[in-house]
């Protein structure tokens, strides 16, 4: 069907137009202006044992050669101004709708005019890191507000949500100990696993019984560290937290909980998972999460019992050896808290908005996975297909990230979609109706 979107208003609202006399407008793939000439036609690639590049690198090399030889490249596109559910991508007026700004609060003047005045005081760096010369005095108001949100004594920040992850297992626990963690959780905790050199063992996704399972087991360990996240990244569900505090508590383990996703989106006033289940913040030993989602700024926190916080700002890897979090991400972080701690009707409205897409995309038949949050998949399976049809979605005006393997199994490729309180229905409304379409097709 022949389609024209106009897109009006663009830092407020985005209405479409259906015009049966009109083609598409196709947008064009960023992988040519991203890669040059590189994946030119009839490129080929012979990887070696000893090569810098091995055998693994050939998959990816040639998946992206083709997806760029069909101008389907869906990574790595310039967004031209600010984020917001509206953007500017390939000089065209986008909707987005893969964005981690749950709150809609990128952009927000009370917030830039926060980080503005921060560079006026401190400048664009910190000049070293926190252990040394890099800790200001608008760092540690900062993580106490934090602190207060999620109901813990201390907060410790990082330069990403990753790092923190890093800091917190790496630097409490090592190869004499054992870690029991959900097979869905973010690739970061995966990671500080293995650089930890922890003894690691899955349990099946948000299946307490599995946990059981991998706790029964025989081992040697010291200490046994239970992990999951709050809210999952890639199916938009949330943890069996109070399962996990009551392994927890039988076996004698001790809790960490990602509360990436969930951090503005869970709860009554967006706490998160703790709030979400009515369980005490204390339950957990661990707390860690980022502050480049809801809180529309950079970085991550570990949030723990004053005297874990004053452990790891001595023994934390990443919070000695890395560039502390700047003036300006502080003084956003700390008016994003801020604002949340006010303005609790934004997370009403994202969980408003996030039913409505859902159940909109499964009367048209969609698979959303196990979604029951603002992260609503819609697994395509296939890799080809997806990526296809993320192509095509660009073609009508929407982004909408695809997520293939190894970020997800394969054969679980999908679409990830992420709604935001800024969303209007008119913008949830144009989307479910070019999904219509596409389903049509």
């Amino acid at each position: 069907m022949a389609i024209r979107v106009a897109l009006v208003n663009m830092a407020h609202t985005l209405t479409s137009e259906i015009d049966a006399a009109t083609q598409a407008k196709a947008f064009p793939s960023s992988g040519g202006e991203m890669f040059g000439e590189y994946f030119a036609p009839g490129k080929s690639w012979n990887f070696t044992k000893s090569s810098l590049l091995d055998a693994r690198a050939r998959r990816i090399l040639e998946n992206t050669a083709l997806a760029c030889s069909v101008d389907a490249y869906p990574f790595h596109m310039p967004l031209e101004a600010k984020a917001g559910p509206s953007v500017i991508a390939d000089g065209h007026p986008m909707l987005m709708l893969s964005s981690y700004d749950y709150l809609g609060l990128i952009g927000d003047p009370r917030i830039d005019q926060a980080a503005t005045e921060a560079i006026a005081h401190y400048g664009t760096s910190t000049s070293g890191a926190r252990l040394l010369t890099g800790t200001l005095a608008s760092h540690r108001k900062m993580e106490q507000s934090l602190a207060d949100l999620k109901g813990t004594e201390d907060c410790l920040t990082f330069s990403s949500g990753y790092l923190a992850n890093l800091g917190a297992i790496y630097g409490l626990f090592g190869p004499g100990d054992r870690v029991i963690i959900d097979e869905y959780c973010h690739r970061s905790l995966h990671d500080a696993c293995r650089m930890t050199g922890v003894q690691v063992q899955r349990f099946r996704h948000n299946d307490p019984q599995s946990a059981r399972e991998e706790l029964q087991k025989p081992n040697t360990a010291n200490r046994t560290l239970i992990i999951s996240d709050g809210v999952f990244s890639m199916d938009g569900d949330i943890c069996c937290l109070p399962d996990l505090v009551a392994l927890k508590k039988e076996f004698g383990c001790f809790l960490l909980i990602d509360e990436a996703h969930a951090t503005g989106v869970l709860g009554a006033t967006g706490r998160g998972t703790d709030e979400h289940f009515g369980i005490a913040t204390s339950e957990v030993d661990i707390w860690t999460g980022s502050l480049a989602k809801s809180i529309p700024s950079n970085g991550g926190f570990i949030a723990v019992s004053q005297e874990v916080a004053i452990f790891l700002q001595h023994a934390s890897s990443p919070y000695i050896f890395s560039a502390a979090v700047p003036a300006a991400s502080v003084a956003a972080i700390a008016k994003g808290v801020e604002i949340l701690k006010s303005e609790p009707e934004r997370v009403t409205r994202l969980r408003r908005n996030g039913d409505f897409l859902r159940a909109g995309l499964q009367k048209l038949g969609y698979d959303t996975g196990l979604s029951e949050t603002a992260v609503i998949p819609v697994v395509l399976k296939d890799e080809a297909r997806t990526a296809l049809f993320a192509r095509r979605l660009r073609d009508h005006g929407i982004i909408a990230a695809p997520v293939m393997f190894p970020a997800v199994s394969q054969g679980l490729a999908r679409l990830r979609l992420c709604v935001t309180a800024a969303h209007t229905m008119d913008h949830l409304e144009f989307v479910l109706d070019v999904f219509r379409k596409m389903a049509a097709e």
